[in-house]
């Protein structure tokens, strides 16, 4: 017992448990929404969108944490933009901002003499390093998250499962996919510390899709898989703890384990139980 225990007796661990959690319960909420409307690929993009604003942002001084809001605000802009103006494929769009963003990162990166140690804590974050400052803000985002998510349920329900209907019933679904990429910015921007703008995606979708495999309505979907993500935070941990691995890269691969284990126990138990993106509320 003592082995999973001893590492949270020290205040940095207990910090980064808890940090974690918050984080578990942003994406939990976030993540269910992605995984329901198939936007894991704008949450891919949006958390790589994140790296030249985080690479300025260390490189100058500031706070990473408010590059990568810039950026990943800018990053949700354009491809609306893009969409709205252009002729591009939602998809299209995306993935043209997608390796932009990527590529102007690496080059910002490249220019510090730091490169590899501040390469390392961009791409992988440090969760770690959480800070009482850092808390605030994370607890600050749970709380708007779930705000916002509580909301908008009704207009978010009816954009996944017709958004001709819900402009018929006045829900105003282009609000509503707004607001959506919205919370997917801001849950990107939150899990960033702690696992890094390339690990954030693991965070958003494996406890989604692993609460998806035992229940098939949103409101419970989005309780179990925060409940998940803080248990895979936790044994990320540990396991970083005992096996001298990188904590962030530990915890998001504890998280998409969470989901393929999930999905593997109730396909054998229950084949024929329909996928979290065929349902509704």
């Amino acid at each position: 017992m003592s082995v999973l225990l001893d590492p949270f007796a020290v205040a940095f661990v207990q910090r980064a448990l808890l940090g974690g959690a918050l984080v578990a319960v942003v994406c939990a909420v976030v993540g269910t929404w992605v995984v329901l409307r198939g936007m894991a690929f704008l949450g891919e993009a949006m958390a790589h969108g994140m790296l030249p604003g985080i690479a300025i942002a260390t490189l100058t001084g500031f706070p990473p944490v408010a590059g990568a809001a810039v950026s990943a605000a800018a990053m949700s802009v354009g491809v609306g933009a893009l969409q709205r103006r252009g002729r591009l494929s939602a998809d299209t769009s995306i993935g043209l901002l997608f390796v932009a963003s990527l590529s102007l990162g690496v080059i910002v990166i490249s220019a510090s003499r730091s490169f590899a140690t501040d390469a390392s804590a961009i791409l992988f974050g440090d969760i770690l390093a959480i800070e009482r400052g850092d808390l605030v803000l994370l607890a600050l985002a749970a709380a708007v998250t779930l705000l916002v998510a509580a909301a908008g349920h009704r207009s978010f329900v009816a954009l996944a499962v017709d958004p001709r209907q819900a402009q018929l019933l006045g829900l105003r679904p282009r609000l509503a996919h707004i607001l959506l990429v919205g919370l997917v910015t801001l849950a990107v921007v939150s899990a960033y510390q702690a696992v890094g703008s390339l690990l954030v995606v693991g965070m958003l979708l494996g406890p989604a899709v692993a609460a998806g495999a035992w229940t098939r309505r949103i409101v419970p979907t989005m309780a179990l898989a925060a409940l998940i993500g803080t248990a895979a935070v936790a044994v990320g941990l540990v396991l970083s703890w005992h096996l001298g691995t990188a904590a962030g890269a530990t915890v998001a691969f504890t998280a998409i384990c969470s989901g393929a284990v999930s999905t593997g126990i109730r396909a054998l138990t229950r084949p024929t139980r329909p996928a979290l993106d065929e349902r509704t509320a």
